[in-house]
Parts: structure tokens; sequence; C-alpha cells
């Protein structure tokens, strides 16, 4: 049962992740391999900063700004360099991972013995139900104010930009504008991300983002997979249950016998099944319950 627990807790909290991809990569339509570098940037942040004393609150804001400087760095290579997305990621990612090593002063840093988000308030919660607790507070407070920032003009705006750019330019909208704050947004989530998970495992590692771009998309498309047509605010919620259900399957996996040094294997060929699975049901012509009412995001 404790394993059970631990695992939606590490899937409420990795969540984050997916919900800071899911802006870039579905809404935007922008493929952003930044969150590799920044992921592990948020840890560095915030770690360094309790380790030098700074309340672990305070530090894990620190970490969501250092996310949106990464982020912004990634959409002035794409808007205003004219780089091409991917290699613009790229580039940001690369040259992350000696900014981290600055921050740190070297690979990893422990935060044994230092006070975090989970040992504060948290510490009387039965074990692991501490991750749980925190992550659905996270949770809850991100999804609402992402629901709430797409229902404004401005966000209204910001998806126009990634359904069709001409025509969003034709109205007005500056698309160079909205891709940037896009990407701020969502690498300040996934610094949020790296800052609690780090605290939650008690370490931050400079090698602790490899494959984080993966996990991401398995919660967003195990997410889409599972529960079909949805509107986009229902979409925000089923990347958190995507979330959830990956970390109970890899729980399965380890559980038959696997290797945790398999996990990067095991998350690729559960993605690449996820992503699969609409094709095989085209094949065998089987059709989902759309329910009454839901219209899916175009």
């Amino acid at each position: 049962m404790n394993l059970i627990v631990s695992s939606i807790g590490q899937g409420l909290l990795w969540a984050l992740l997916g919900l800071g991809l899911y802006l870039t990569f579905r809404i935007l339509d922008f493929c952003d391999m930044t969150v590799e570098g920044t992921f592990p940037l948020g840890a560095a942040t915030a770690v360094t900063a309790i380790t030098h004393g700074v309340s672990p609150l305070l530090a894990t804001l620190l970490a969501v700004g250092t996310g949106m400087i990464a982020g912004l760095v990634t959409g002035l290579l794409y808007t205003k360099g004219k780089i091409p997305s991917l290699l613009a990621g790229i580039l940001t990612m690369t040259a992350i991972y000696s900014v981290n090593l600055r921050i740190m002063g070297k690979s990893n840093i422990s935060l044994l013995g230092k006070p975090t988000l989970f040992n504060g308030a948290l510490k009387n919660l039965p074990q692991y139900f501490d991750s749980v607790t925190l992550g659905l507070i996270v949770i809850a407070i991100v999804t609402i104010l992402m629901v709430a920032f797409l229902a404004t003009d401005y966000g209204q705006a910001f998806i126009a930009t990634g359904d069709n750019p001409t025509m969003a330019k034709a109205f007005g909208i500056h698309t160079d504008k909205m891709v940037i704050v896009g990407l701020m947004v969502s690498n300040g989530m996934v610094g949020l991300c790296g800052a609690l998970i780090a605290q939650n495992n008690g370490y931050a590692d400079v090698n602790m983002g490899i494959g984080t771009i993966v996990i991401a998309l398995a919660s967003i498309i195990i997410g889409e997979v599972a529960f079909g047509e949805l509107t986009l605010n229902q979409r925000l919620v089923a990347v958190t249950l995507g979330s959830i259900i990956y970390r109970l399957i890899l729980l399965a996996v380890l559980q038959l016998g696997f290797s945790a040094n398999d996990l990067n294997l095991i998350s690729s060929i559960v993605l690449a099944i996820s992503m699969m699975i609409p094709q095989f049901e085209q094949h065998l012509n089987i059709k989902k319950p759309i329910l009454r009412g839901v219209q899916p995001h175009e």
C-alpha cells in the first residue's frame, strides 16, 4: 500500500512537468527540449539556496524564476535569432548543464538535515502522504491558474498562436511575444517541478534531467489515450491523471523484477505503446464513447 501511495505522490509532483510541456507541445505546437535542462536547473537552484540558509518556499520560488529565464532564452533564440525551435531548445539545454555546475559547485548536493517543504508542516503526516498532500495542493493551484489564464482574451490569443500563427498575426496578435511568454510560463512550471522533486528526494544532481521530456510526454499521451475526446480544461486534468497512471505502470513493471536502471528504457516503451494505441484502435475499428456535451479541443 505504501508503494501505491508513494507512486501517486510522485505522479502528482511529476504532473507539473507534463502540464508545463503541454503548454508548448500541445497548445503552442512548439517542440521544447529546454525542459531537460530546466528541470535540473530548478532542482539545483532550490537545493543550493536551501543549503545556504534560504527558506524552502523562497528557494522554490527562485527555482521558478530561473526556469522562466531559461524559457526566455529559448524564446529569444527562436523568435529573434530565427533558430529552429528544436535546435533553440537543445542549445539552451546544453548551456544550462554548465550553469547548473556553476550554481552547485559540484555534480550533486544533498539536503540531509536541511529543511524542505516536505519536512516542515507536513512532517507529521503518515509515510508518503506528504508528497500526496503537497502535490494535490500545488497541482490544484497550477491547474486553476492555467484554466483561468486560458479563458482570458490573452489566453485565447495564446491558443490562437499555436493553432494558426499566420491567422493570429492577421488579427493583430504578437505571436513572437506569445511564444516567449508561453516558454517562460512552461519552463517556470518545469523549474517548480524540479525544485519539488529534489526536495522530496533529498538531493539535486546535474544529470537528473536526462529523460525528463519522455516522462512529460508519457503523462500527456497516456492522459489523452486513457480518457479520449476531452475539452481543453479537461485535458489539463487528464495530464495529471496520466502522470499518476504512468507512475503506477512503472511500479507494476518494477514489481515484476525489472531493475531501476531500466526505467528510461521502460519509459520509452510505455510512451511508444501509448502513442500507437490510437492506430491499433483505428485498425480494429474500436470506437470510444464520447461523453455527452463534451467537445474535443481543436
